[in-house]
């Protein structure tokens, strides 16, 4: 096959590459909407068990793989990345900050991974994707930022954290490779992560007297559709992307949030929110094909 016939089934492979794990963020952006209208008020530590800790039991009990070797201890570290400190840092500061705040502060993410990149995977991002992550933070700020926003302190020293801890598994599954399917390795992650949450949970919040239909509605969708599906296929497309690139699909999430917020929440967009809605999506789009060159 020549390279002028294989350029086209390239870029579509690479299309539906970036697609499929897009799919992970746009499903997190809904996230604020659920927890807002579904959840029970202030329990982070419950809300991230329950996100966690049922998904990667089903997904354990479906797969039926148990890591070999020294992926007992990667599991571990990458399970508490992304799901046992990740997930309660991030509903710390979405109780303590307005969505705008966290939303700006998880937009920086892509720089966090180029900088990692470069310190552990010795891969220095291209320049003009590094304009584009930076586009999009300020993309991402003109849109939900507002002079009423509060600056929690901690509340934005969590979500630093959570986003950095976030971009650090990122570069390490990319750096270590992946030894099983997607599926799997999510079901190794959440079980981790949610048997380190559970105690912690029953020990500082309890449980609450009774779940709601709505409760346990939310807390199926976040399971489901936020976190067993969404990052296996989060999974995959850190396999199949370059760092910089996958982390960049992130700012998908509150551009989808904002459209939830529009359509559920009944809220509405000023001029310069539009304006950052579209720069945000103008540079994610940039992103792409700017890393895809690149690669």
């Amino acid at each position: 096959m020549s390279t002028i016939e294989a350029e086209p089934i390239a870029r579509a492979h690479y299309t539906s590459d970036v697609a499929l794990a897009a799919l992970a963020p746009v499903s997190w952006g809904t996230t604020y909407v659920v927890t807002a209208t579904l959840l029970p008020p202030d329990r982070p530590l419950l809300a991230a068990t329950l996100r966690a800790l049922p998904a990667g039991l089903v997904l354990l009990a479906a797969t039926r793989r148990l890591p070999r070797g020294a992926w007992w201890w990667k599991a571990a570290v990458l399970g508490m990345l992304n799901f046992g400190a990740f997930f309660p840092l991030l509903f710390f500061a979405a109780y303590r900050l307005p969505g705008g705040v966290a939303a700006t502060i998880g937009s920086v993410q892509p720089l966090v991974v180029a900088l990692l990149s470069m310190l552990i995977l010795q891969a220095k991002p291209a320049r003009a994707a590094l304009y584009a992550a930076a586009a999009g933070t300020g993309g991402v700020a003109l849109l939900t930022l507002t002079a009423q926003a509060r600056l929690d302190p901690l509340g934005i020293g969590a979500m630093l954290l959570a986003t950095s801890l976030m971009g650090a598994a990122i570069v390490l599954t990319k750096k270590w490779g992946q030894p099983e399917s997607p599926l799997v390795m999510t079901g190794w992650q959440l079980t981790i992560g949610g048997l380190v949450l559970a105690p912690f949970t029953l020990a500082v919040e309890g449980l609450p007297p009774a779940f709601t239909g709505q409760n346990l509605l939310g807390f199926a969708y976040l399971g489901i559709v936020g976190t067993a599906l969404a990052y296996a296929l989060w999974f995959r497309g850190i396999d199949r992307l370059a760092p910089t690139s996958v982390s960049l699909l992130g700012l998908t999430n509150p551009l989808v949030a904002t459209v939830a917020g529009l359509v559920v929440l009944g809220q509405t967009l000023t001029g310069w929110q539009i304006a950052g809605f579209a720069i945000a999506l103008a540079a994610l789009v940039a992103g792409q094909t700017l890393s895809r060159k690149a690669s």
